[in-house]
């Protein structure tokens, strides 16, 4: 992965999750992170944040002998409109394509009825 590479980072599940907790819960600390992820080791959950500070995901201001994590949403804005949203129309016209299937009145005779 390049150092700054926010669609490598956001390739990971835990990444997104941590991504999520910080969307939710701005000025975290590492140990209030690594406690709601149980699974995995207060090393790893430090590493996923390096990646993400790394990717610009992710911001560290220091707050007396702690590090306190913000989420950056430019970098996912930057995604979003830069690529995802060139895949809006697919999604509108798959919406569109449901809703006539859901609104579409039944063929032919319903079973029970003569």
């Amino acid at each position: 992965m390049s150092r700054a590479d926010p669609y490598a980072a956001l390739a990971d599940p835990t990444r997104r999750a941590i991504l999520d907790l910080l969307r939710d819960q701005p000025g975290a600390n590492a140990g209030e992170i690594a406690a709601r992820f149980p699974r995995i080791s207060r090393p790893a959950v430090s590493k996923h944040l390096r990646v993400l500070r790394d990717a610009n995901l992710v911001t560290a201001a220091e707050q007396g002998r702690e590090w306190r994590y913000q989420l950056d949403p430019q970098p996912l804005a930057d995604i979003y409109f830069g690529w995802l949203q060139s895949f809006a129309p697919m999604w509108e016209e798959s919406l569109g394509q449901l809703k006539r299937r859901v609104e579409e009145k039944p063929h032919g005779r319903r079973r029970g009825h003569a």
